[in-house]
């Protein structure tokens, strides 16, 4: 396993959610953390243990396109360089085959597979600085299979795992390494209206972050491609 000493991981969406209980376990890991959202001042009003030297706490809204790089810059002017990119900011919507307007679609083709395809332009050059570089892109199992009608978030996120086999294959020679988070129902606020299961049978977010710090941690000769998690039974295990 990689030493997390000295690495430095981005997280998108950490004001809540996966986002923030990722920030929370790779901090009690060692590891210092860029968490960005919308708002920073959320990110660090829920980070308020975290040591100043190891928390950067920044703005990034991947509908602003003019929020990309000052993160980065941000980041880099505080640690001084990036191990990690972890693609978690995303949204869902009911915009169907049938039903659904311009605007709906475009927001969660901008948010859902923009956001972590230009992020990535922008830190691969870094991740390969490092010979161990590691990206990580919050999908669902809904990139994997389509169970209901919200199709455009199905097909955003089997976009995002095809950013993600494509990013493997490019950064593999100098290190970098990519994986695909692929889980089931996540007990935070995008599954708030979920009734289907119950709050407590869902994915817990501090489970998930466990295994996404265990992806981050990996070392180059033993990586996973895709990390598919799962709260029910379901026909792709």
């Amino acid at each position: 396993m990689l030493d997390p000493a000295g690495r430095v991981v981005m997280i998108s969406g950490a004001s809540r959610g996966i986002g923030l209980a990722l920030a929370r376990t790779l901090l009690a890991k060692g590891y210092a953390v860029s968490a960005a959202a919308r708002d920073a001042a959320k990110v660090a009003a829920a980070l308020p243990d975290a040591a100043p030297d190891r928390l950067l706490a920044a703005r990034f809204d991947a509908e602003d396109r003019a929020t990309y790089q000052p993160w980065v810059d941000a980041t880099l002017a505080k640690f001084g360089r990036i191990d990690a990119l972890v693609n978690n900011a995303g949204t869902s919507n009911r915009f169907s085959i049938e039903e659904g307007e311009d605007a709906d679609l475009d927001q969660l083709l901008t948010i859902n597979i923009k956001g972590p395809l230009y992020m990535t332009r922008l830190v691969l050059p870094h991740l390969r600085k490092t010979g161990a570089g590691r990206i990580l892109n919050v999908a669902s199992l809904s990139g994997k299979r389509v169970k209901n009608d919200n199709i455009a978030y199905a097909m955003t996120k089997h976009a995002l795992i095809a950013l993600t086999h494509g990013t493997r294959r490019i950064g593999w020679e100098d290190g970098v390494r990519a994986t695909s988070i692929c889980p089931s129902f996540v007990a935070t606020d995008l599954t708030a209206g979920v009734t289907k299961v119950a709050r407590e049978e869902m994915i817990q977010p501090d489970d998930l972050a466990e295994l996404m710090a265990t992806a981050i941690a990996l070392p180059n000769t033993a990586v996973m491609a895709e990390m598919l998690v799962n709260c029910r039974l379901e026909d792709l295990f």
